[in-house]
């Protein structure tokens, strides 16, 4: 069994004595950052001269430096840029300041476990791994609480990396929800495949195949809105607070018998075939080697053409108008209403 860590199984007088550098400041960067900063981690944040992030950065008192330089002046770097960027950013900028001891940090496994990084054997290869977005994990730290991370030690090259991985985690908050001892291997394939089988590729279709449903039998497209994609976040978040079973006690029995019985119909053995081959693609690197592939080919041609599509489908259409009846939100707010 996979040991889960506490507050009490970390120690975050192992940061005491050293530097992080944080590379990044976006939705991640920003949030380990602060998080460490007010826990009285020294922290020095690497950017890329011009970055949009510098007067960020420095205008929510952080010491900002190049990359390069906040390699070159810490003990721990947590690399928290894009995974397509990653490899050049290494080895422009990082390998070079990379001397025996130190530390180097993920918090997505993507370019150790594919071979993009090859760090040298007498520094530290360590993953803390956040299960949310950086907004929350910052959030979720200002209101004294935590997001649940993952741990993984891929090299311990001083004798006391987990320890060290551990302290960061407590250093970010979480460690106050739980920490997740795991591997490289596993969090990276199992990240992928959920992105793309279940939260991202396979909702995304499931709710658009619901829509184009509804509308392609003469129904209007703000119904099919509200009843196969707006309605989504009420039924996760049910789920999120109770799992399947408290979802299911909170929906009507017409809901709920549809479910155990429609369920099944739409997501037969074939989805589960077509998952299995999704997970085979990345566990053999096929996957990985597509996409480094397109983010190498310049103008990311195909990308961007799906990215086009994408918003181009009605359903994203129809969703900008509805959005605008919600007085929770003020995305696509109307400027004169």
């Amino acid at each position: 069994m996979q040991r889960i860590f506490y507050q009490q199984d970390c120690n975050l007088d192992k940061l005491k004595d050293k530097t992080v550098a944080i590379i990044g400041y976006g939705s991640q960067g920003h949030a380990h950052a602060l998080n460490l900063m007010e826990s009285g981690i020294k922290v020095i944040v690497g950017l890329y001269e011009g970055s949009k992030s510098w007067a960020k950065a420095e205008a929510q008192g952080c010491t900002v430096m190049t990359a390069a330089d906040a390699a070159a002046n810490a003990d721990l770097i947590m690399i928290l840029i894009n995974d397509e960027k990653q490899a050049k950013l290494y080895k422009e900028s990082i390998a070079p300041h990379l001397t025996e001891g130190k530390t180097l940090a993920f918090a997505h496994g993507f370019n150790i476990h594919f071979g993009c990084i090859k760090p040298p054997k007498n520094v530290n290869v360590i993953m803390i791994a956040p299960k949310g977005p950086g907004h929350t994990v910052r959030s979720e730290y200002q209101a004294g609480k935590g997001v649940p991370c993952l741990v993984a030690i891929e090299q311990d090259a001083t004798g006391d990396a987990l320890d060290i991985a551990l302290a960061y985690a407590l250093g970010i908050g979480g460690a106050r929800a739980g920490v997740l001892e795991t591997t490289f291997r596993t969090e990276t394939e199992t990240d992928l495949f959920g992105e793309q089988a279940v939260l991202c590729g396979g909702i995304c279709a499931l709710m658009q195949a619901g829509f184009e449903t509804l509308t392609e039998a003469g129904y209007d497209e703000r119904n099919a809105y509200f009843e196969c994609i707006h309605e989504m976040k009420l039924i996760v978040d049910l789920i999120y607070q109770s799992g399947f079973e408290g979802m299911r006690y909170s929906v009507s029995n017409t809901a709920e018998y549809g479910d155990y019985t429609r369920g099944p119909k739409i997501i037969g053995p074939e989805v589960k075939q077509n998952m299995k081959k999704v997970l085979r693609d990345i566990q053999d690197g096929s996957f990985a080697k597509e996409f480094l592939l397109e983010m190498g080919a310049g103008e990311q041609v195909h990308f961007n053409a799906l990215r086009k599509l994408a918003t181009e489908h009605p359903s994203e259409v129809v969703g900008r108008e509805v959005r605008k009846m919600y007085s929770w939100s003020d995305e696509d707010k109307l400027v004169n209403n």
